[in-house]
C-alpha cells in the first residue's frame, strides 16, 4: 500500500487538516502540505531514530497536529503505532512499553517524567520523543527534527496482512489486550462499499470527536476524511465542553460530525430549545447505544437524524446505518461490507431473527479484511473469541427480519462509560493498592448523563472502619486517578460488609450488576 496523500486532480480546495484551540490558534494544512510533513517525520523514525518496519512505537498524544503526522509516519515506514489516551498514568504506560516491547514513546512534557520514572523498566524502549514547547533532559523534539528532516521519502511496498496498529482493548480479568490490526484496516476505506458509509465528498469538512487514544481516531480522524479527499476539522479540546462544540458548529462550515452519543447528549442537555447550525448536514454516533427519545429530539432541535454505528477495537465500524439509509430508531443498522455480521449462539451457529445471541462476524472460511489479526501474543485469547466460523465480540444483540441489528449490552461485565470501555479489574486493582480496600467489585452504575459510570462496591480493612465515609470516598476516588486513567475512577462508592461470591470463592459481579439496575 502506498500512504502518498493524493494526487493532484483527486482533493478538493479545502485543507486535509483543519485544527484550531481555544486560544485562537488555527493551522490548515492543505495535503500538499501533509504528504511533505509526513514524509519527513518518516524520515525522523528511520534515520535518526533507527526504527524500522515491525518495530512498535507508543504514541500518547492529545489532539496536536504533530499526532497525525506521526500516524501517517508510522504507515509510511510499516512502524506498528500504538495509539493511548493522555489519559493513562505511570502504571498503564509501563504496562504498554513492557508488553508491547515498544522500541519507541512519543508522548508531552506533561507524561514524559512519569516515563521517565520507569524508563528503567523498559529494556527495548530506545527512543523518546517529546512534542513540547519545552525541553526535557533525554528526549528529542519532534517538531525540530521534522523541520530539518528531508522531504525525500518512499513509501514501503506494505502488504494487506502486514501489521500495521495496536489497539489496547480493555478486557473483565487481567490488563487490556493487545488487539493487532493489519495494512488492511486502512485498505478498507478505499471499499466502494466504506464509501457508503459517510458518502464524503471532497467539499466535505467532517469533526470526529474521538480521543486520539482510541481506535475511531484512526478511522474517523485520517482513513474515511482523507481516502474521500476530504477536509477533517478538530477542535484541541482536552475536556469536552458542549458549550465549546456548539460555538464550533456555528462558527464553522462544518457538514459531517462523528461523535459518541454522550458528546450529542451533553450539547442537548445545555442547548436552548433550537439547535439549528447552518451547514451540518449529517450526523453519525457510536460506541454506546442511544435512546430513541434523544434520537427524536436532536432531531426536534437540529432537524437532523441520527445515524448509529457499532464497532469494536478488534473491528473498527462493522454496523452501520449508512447515509441515505432507512433509521430504525433504538438500531445500530446493518452490517458493513465485507463483514457478514450474525447473530450467534455460544456455538456459532446463527440464530433465528429477533431471537438474542452474540454478535458475530464470520471469519471462516475466509477472514474479512479490516478484522483484527488477533491478540499480539497471545494464541489463547485469540483462540477464546473464535466461536465456530465467527469472531464472537461478546456482545448481545438481535437482528429484525431487514437485517437491522439491535444492541442489547454485553456479554461480560466490560463497563462502557461515555464510550469508554473500562475492564472491572482494572478499577479493582487500583482500589487494591489502597490501605482501606480490603476487596472491592466493580460494576457498571446507571447515569441520566453518560448511561453508565463505573461504581466501586468495597469490603474496608478494620483499621478504616471509623473513617469518614465521605472523605474515605474523594480519597479513594483520588487514588485511582492517580494510578490509573482518570477516566476509570468510580464516581460512585459503596461500602459494604462483604461481597457475593460463589461456592469457589468468585466475587458474582452479576449479581451486584442486577442489584444497580433493579433487577434484583
Amino acid at each position: 500500500m502506498v500512504y502518498d496523500l493524493y494526487q493532484e486532480g483527486k482533493r478538493g480546495p479545502n485543507p486535509a487538516l483543519w485544527w484550531v484551540n481555544n486560544e485562537g490558534d488555527e493551522l490548515k494544512w492543505s495535503f500538499s502540505e501533509l504528504t511533505d510533513l509526513t514524509r519527513r517525520t518518516a524520515n525522523v523514525f528511520t534515520q535518526i531514530c533507527g526504527l524500522q518496519q515491525g518495530d512498535h512505537l507508543a504514541v500518547v498524544l492529545p489532539r496536536v497536529p504533530e499526532w497525525w503526522l506521526v500516524a501517517i509516519g508510522c504507515m509510511r515506514t510499516g512502524i506498528v503505532f500504538m495509539p493511548g489516551t493522555m489519559q493513562l498514568r505511570s502504571k498503564d504506560l509501563l504496562y504498554r512499553l513492557q508488553v508491547s516491547k515498544a522500541k519507541g514513546i512519543i508522548t508531552t512534557d506533561t507524561l514524559a517524567p512519569e516515563v521517565d520514572s520507569f524508563a528503567s523498566k523498559c529494556p527495548t524502549l530506545k527512543t523518546k520523543l517529546l512534542v513540547s514547547d519545552h525541553s526535557c533532559q533525554g528526549w528529542l523534539d519532534l517538531r525540530s527534527l521534522i523541520k530539518s528532516a528531508s522531504p525525500d521519502h518512499t513509501c514501503i511496498k506494505s502488504k494487506t496482512l502486514d501489521p500495521m496498529a495496536i489497539f489496547f482493548t480493555s478486557g473483565t480479568t487481567g490488563f487490556p489486550k493487545m488487539a493487532k490490526h493489519s495494512h488492511g484496516f486502512a485498505l478498507r476505506s478505499s471499499f466502494p462499499s466504506s464509501r457508503k458509509f459517510l458518502q464524503l465528498k471532497t467539499s466535505d469538512i467532517l469533526w470526529c470527536h474521538s480521543d486520539t487514544g482510541w481506535i475511531l481516531a484512526v478511522f474517523g480522524c485520517i482513513l474515511e476524511p482523507w481516502t474521500a479527499g476530504a477536509t477533517l476539522f478538530i477542535h484541541h479540546m482536552p475536556q469536552f465542553d458542549p458549550k465549546v462544540a456548539e460555538q464550533m458548529l456555528l462558527k464553522y462550515p462544518i457538514t459531517q460530525c462523528l461523535a459518541a452519543s454522550t458528546i450529542y447528549r451533553m450539547i442537548l442537555q445545555q442547548a436552548s430549545t433550537s439547535l439549528r447550525f447552518p451547514t451540518l448536514e449529517h450526523c453519525t454516533t457510536g460506541g454506546e447505544a442511544l435512546l430513541p427519545e434523544e434520537q427524536e429530539e436532536w432531531r426536534r432541535k437540529t432537524g437532523l437524524l441520527l445515524h448509529e454505528v457499532y464497532g469494536q477495537s478488534e473491528t473498527g465500524i462493522c454496523c452501520s446505518t449508512l447515509r441515505g439509509m432507512k433509521i430504525k430508531p433504538g438500531s445500530m443498522g446493518k452490517s458493513v461490507p465485507p463483514f457478514d455480521v450474525q447473530i450467534i449462539d455460544d456455538k456459532g451457529n446463527s440464530l433465528p431473527f429477533n431471537t438474542e445471541g452474540n454478535i458475530g462476524i464470520r471469519i471462516k472460511p475466509t477472514k474479512p479484511i479490516g478484522i483484527f489479526m488477533g491478540y499480539e501474543d497471545n494464541p489463547a485469547k485469540t483462540a477464546e473469541v473464535e466461536c465456530g466460523d465467527f469472531y464472537n465480540t461478546g456482545d448481545r444483540a438481535t437482528m429484525d427480519e431487514e437485517g437491522y441489528i439491535w444492541f442489547l449490552g454485553r456479554d461480560d461485565d466490560i463497563i462502557n462509560a461515555s464510550g469508554n470501555r473500562i475492564g472491572p479489574s482494572e478499577v479493582e486493582n487500583a482500589l487494591s493498592e489502597h490501605p482501606a480496600v480490603a476487596e472491592s467489585a466493580v460494576v457498571s452504575s446507571p447515569d441520566p448523563i453518560r448511561r453508565e459510570v463505573v461504581k466501586a462496591f468495597i469490603v474496608l480493612t478494620p483499621e478504616f472502619l471509623s473513617y469518614d465515609r465521605d472523605q474515605l470516598i474523594k480519597e479513594l476516588q483520588q487514588h485511582v486517578k492517580s494510578v490509573t486513567a482518570p477516566y476509570k475512577y468510580p464516581r460512585k462508592v459503596e461500602f459494604v460488609s462483604e461481597l457475593p461470591k460463589t461456592v469457589n470463592g468468585k466475587i458474582k459481579r452479576s449479581e451486584l450488576r442486577k442489584k444497580e439496575y433493579g433487577q434484583m
